[in-house]
């Protein structure tokens, strides 16, 4: 093995002079880790998904609900990928510490495959941007909590009028005549 000596008189052999990988730091193992998760929801691989969350992990959906343990989450996942067979997820941005991440995703898709939360298949375009804040212990997800427009959503696949139509006025119309008249029978009955 060669030898080497530095300025300072010291002796080193060639393995000790060849600089040494680095460790991944803890937030960029976090943010490596975020987003193989998100590239795994691209690819529409659940199992692969499933991989990168603690077998108890609890994925809280703020438009949705509570989905708990890695196979409920699974299970929507491929709910989702059932009733978007095209669709397509992409990573905008993560923001990363040593154990959590902010990351800001885009879906695309065409709802045209089966029905998602009870609502039939449309065959319009989706695109929906959301942000998720990830926890990570011992290299896994144990907890999520996304957050994305469901109004929007809505809006999308047709549950809910396009904004500003005149179905939306008259949905607002109605919606305000109801609550007046619920605060006449309130005020009228002292209740």
């Amino acid at each position: 093995m060669a030898e080497t000596t530095t300025e300072s008189g010291t002796v080193e052999t060639e393995a000790a002079a060849r600089p040494k990988p680095k460790r991944l730091s803890r937030r960029k193992a976090v943010e490596q880790h975020v987003r193989s998760y998100v590239e795994a929801i691209g690819r529409r691989d659940v199992d692969a998904l499933g991989a990168h969350w603690s077998e108890d992990g609890i994925e809280d959906l703020v438009p949705i609900g509570i989905l708990r343990g890695r196979e409920e989450i699974k299970d929507f996942f491929r709910g989702v990928f059932a009733a978007m067979p095209n669709a397509e997820t992409t990573c905008l941005r993560v923001v990363a510490a040593e154990t959590s991440a902010a990351v800001e995703w885009r879906m695309t898709g065409t709802f045209d495959g089966e029905p998602f939360q009870g609502v039939d298949p449309t065959g319009k375009p989706i695109d929906v941007r959301g942000l998720d804040l990830i926890e990570i212990e011992d290299g896994l997800i144990v907890r999520n909590t996304a957050y994305y427009d469901n109004m929007a959503y809505a809006r999308q696949v047709g549950l809910m009028p396009p904004m500003d139509s005149g179905a939306e006025r008259a949905m607002k119309s109605a919606f305000n005549a109801m609550t007046k008249a619920r605060r006449m029978i309130s005020d009228r009955t002292g209740g």
